[in-house]
């Protein structure tokens, strides 16, 4: 469990995610998108990210401009360009959403993804992330979110796995993009192609 600020969480050392920052880097994974599997070779434009995140255009071109959650595949240099979202930037933004949805600070928010961001968004999926309504905090085992609750401070929790596999499901039934080519990719499926990504990198 991460926390920061006092260095005590539920009793123990951890980090919370909902205070303000800066955040010191998190295991030297700032940049850890380039020990990743494989560069992100698939981008999903703002009208297929908003359908698989649940979210408005508005609310997704928001978080853009504000820095919250911006696309890291192709970012909008200006009029008629198309933003290209990762399927890591869309798991981000449901994530987003359903803290909305429960009520947590969009100042707490911002400072949680910046922490995952920090991060390089790494084990997003092994990832459980508790609130209390105030602040976030990052729990990496049960043990961890059993010591939260019985200190009294989760009120709820997201298990990122369960998000980024509804992710997934929506994400194959929508387009896809390949960044390379353009070509669209219809009924596309990211955990299909981040296999057949690492048995090319394996041959």
């Amino acid at each position: 469990m991460r926390n920061s600020g006092d260095g005590t969480a539920g009793g123990g050392p951890g980090r919370s995610l909902g205070k303000s920052g800066p955040y010191p880097l998190h295991d030297g994974a700032a940049h850890a998108d380039a020990a990743d599997p494989a560069p992100d070779t698939i981008g999903y434009r703002g009208p297929t990210a908003c359908a698989a995140a649940g979210i408005t255009y508005r609310q997704l071109d928001y978080w853009a401009r504000t820095g919250l959650v911006e696309p890291s595949v192709r970012p909008a240099y200006g009029s008629g360009t198309q933003r290209l979202y990762s399927f890591r930037d869309v798991v981000v933004l449901k994530i987003v959403k359903r803290f909305l949805d429960t009520g947590v600070a969009l100042q707490n928010i911002r400072a949680a993804v910046q922490h995952l961001r920090d991060r390089g968004f790494r084990d997003l999926e092994r990832m459980t992330l508790m609130s209390d309504g105030a602040t976030v905090y990052e729990c990496s085992s049960p043990d961890e979110v059993v010591d939260l609750l019985q200190g009294g401070q989760g009120v709820f929790g997201i298990a990122v796995g369960v998000v980024w596999r509804d992710v997934e499901a929506a994400l194959s039934q929508l387009h896809g993009e390949r960044v390379d080519t353009g070509e669209t990719l219809v009924g596309h499926n990211p955990g299909d192609e981040l296999a057949r990504r690492r048995r090319d990198r394996a041959v």
